[in-house]
């Protein structure tokens, strides 16, 4: 972690705690290869992976993404992408537990269509509701709306991640209003998840005080892949160093560098 960051400032989700606020996806590589490497020059912690499109080890003889990104190294944060139902995203998460030993970390998102990727808010909180009476700890995929986030939080979710944008879109947070809002409420982490195509995208998420940012598509989709990871991972530093300074104030009127008070001319 950045030495400029005070010790207190670290992430906690649940009883864990991290000093990257960055996490990162794992999909759209090229190869597992060039998985490991990205993912080592983010500085990610937090590592999530879809477990219906990923071999943990239900699949044997076939090339295991735990081989590249090893549960020793990373806190490896299953995730339920894929899921269109309650049913289907309980039934993930309890497969990722089988295969992950116990793993009880899990990020929770239920789509609504397969063009929007939107989550599907009210199968979403049937699914958190079963896997928090599970004793599953639950970082939750929602939409930007802050009376659902709140809901989730009450819930029990250890994290709530409202979307800035549409999954994979690269459009940056569209309504961070919403986002405002969100934070002004939230008592656990607030994690930007998707949307994000560029590191200003990245700072700017982090200057509004959210906790962390996680994304995929906009390192694994840039041109040079590491060289986005590291560039990601400066930003959400510099982010979240700028939000603890405090901005200026913003003014409607000029306001000079230098005071004149005392000059000779």
């Amino acid at each position: 972690m950045n030495s400029a960051f005070p010790p207190q400032d670290l992430l906690r989700v649940d009883s864990r705690v991290f000093n990257s606020r960055l996490m990162v996806g794992t999909g759209k590589y090229r190869n597992l290869e060039e998985t490991r490497l990205a993912i080592e020059a983010s500085g990610a912690e937090i590592v999530t992976l879809a477990v219906r499109r990923t071999n943990i080890g239900q699949n044997p003889g076939e090339p295991n993404l735990l081989d590249a990104i090893s549960p020793d190294k990373y806190t490896i944060l299953p995730n339920t992408a894929g899921c269109y139902t309650a049913k289907d995203a309980v039934r993930t998460c309890k497969l990722a537990r089988e295969l992950l030993n116990g793993h009880d970390l899990v990020k929770l998102e239920v789509l609504g269509d397969e063009k929007t990727l939107y989550p599907n808010i009210t199968e979403t909180l049937i699914a958190a509701e079963e896997l928090i009476n599970d004793g599953f700890k639950v970082m939750v995929y929602t939409s930007d709306d802050p009376l659902i986030a709140q809901r989730l939080e009450q819930m029990g979710c250890v994290a709530v991640m409202p979307l800035g944008a549409p999954i994979g879109s690269g459009l940056g947070l569209r309504n961070p209003y919403n986002i405002r809002l969100i934070l002004e409420n939230a008592q656990v982490p607030i994690i930007v998840d998707a949307g994000v195509g560029t590191p200003s995208d990245a700072t700017f998420a982090m200057e509004l005080g959210c906790h962390g940012v996680l994304m995929n598509t906009a390192i694994a989709h840039a041109q040079q892949p590491i060289s986005m990871a590291q560039a990601m991972r400066k930003a959400v530093e510099a982010g979240r160093e700028g939000y603890l300074a405090g901005r200026m104030p913003r003014k409607g009127y000029a306001s000079a560098s230098s005071p004149g008070d005392g000059t000779f001319f």
